[in-house]
């Protein structure tokens, strides 16, 4: 049985690898500006032998420096005060004001730390209101920043950030977001046997040599290392980390040796499939965190309607 569930994981995991190879290939191909698998192979031929065709000038431009930077990052992505104040205060300095959002993120759960765990022990309804408390006092200081920001430029600026969008992507905001992504995803993977055994209760935890109450401070700083880098270069696209967990529970199941990986690849997908769909559905590109919301809302809705039945 164990053989047969491992056969059939990796028959899954190998098809959503494929499945990500032939999104991202759609995704280069398709576009306001029309480019077939045979120019993206010349352009990848000439890369690689380092010779100029003059022909593919804008084909070569548009494919690495405006599509691919994109789709890496769409497919690296599934803080908002610390990004107004940034465009704010620092427009022109890019790096900066990219990585202003990650300290303010990090800034953030810190203070949910401190507000929630005075008693050295955490309990899950402390969490969920000292997020609240956190999140009113940015939300907030966000709303000061959009009040005083200048209308005519960095207004719109902030505005269409916090709606979440992949567009004016470069090969800088992948640096800035892949090394502190990397490393909440590997500790995500370290823990994932301790992940599963928080679910049968605290004390059957601490009987197998884990410490539960640290495990889950240790799960969301890694988490919120994710959720930082990605919305720093990203800003706010929501509902990806609540649909997309659902589908693959219930596809590979609930164990996050699993989990975590088939999550990661279909969270990949979905991402650069909607970021295309974003860049082509109108002429003006909608904001991505538009659209991840009216798909993931209706869907999260139909998920909670029928695990309210089966209870």
């Amino acid at each position: 049985m164990d053989r047969t569930v491992r056969n059939q994981y990796l028959i899954i995991i190998t098809f959503l690898c494929i499945l990500l190879v032939l999104v991202i290939v759609g995704s280069m191909v398709f576009g306001r500006y029309k480019i077939s698998l045979v120019d993206i192979g010349n352009v990848i031929k000439n890369r690689i032998n380092g010779t100029y065709d003059d022909t593919l000038k804008i084909m070569d431009h548009v494919l690495i420096n405006v599509r691919l930077p994109r789709i890496l990052l769409a497919g690296l992505v599934g803080a908002g005060f610390g990004a107004a104040l940034g465009i704010l205060l620092f427009s022109d300095d890019s790096v900066i004001s990219s990585l202003l959002p990650f300290v303010f993120g990090i800034s953030s759960i810190l203070l949910v730390f401190f507000l929630a765990g005075g008693q050295g022990r955490t309990e899950t309804l402390s969490l969920v209101l000292s997020g609240i408390i956190v999140s009113s006092i940015f939300n907030a200081l966000t709303s000061l920043v959009k009040y005083v920001a200048d209308t005519g430029d960095k207004l719109p600026a902030i505005t269409f950030w916090l709606m979440g969008s992949f567009s004016n992507t470069t090969y800088t905001h992948i640096k800035i977001s892949i090394i502190p992504a990397s490393i909440g995803i590997i500790g995500l993977l370290a823990l994932r046997w301790k992940i599963n055994l928080l679910s049968l209760g605290d004390e059957d935890a601490y009987t197998m040599g884990i410490n539960p109450n640290r495990t889950r401070w240790n799960i969301i700083f890694f988490s919120t290392l994710v959720t930082a880098a990605c919305v720093t270069v990203s800003g706010i696209i929501g509902w990806i980390g609540l649909v997309i967990p659902h589908i693959c529970r219930r596809i590979v199941g609930g164990n996050h040796g699993r989990l975590l990986p088939a999550s990661c690849l279909m969270g990949a997908v979905f991402m650069i499939l909607v970021d295309s769909i974003a860049r082509n559905l109108t002429l003006a590109e909608i904001p991505i965190g538009i659209l991840t919301a009216l798909i993931g809302a209706p869907f999260f809705a139909v998920i909670y309607r029928q695990s309210k039945g089966g209870m």
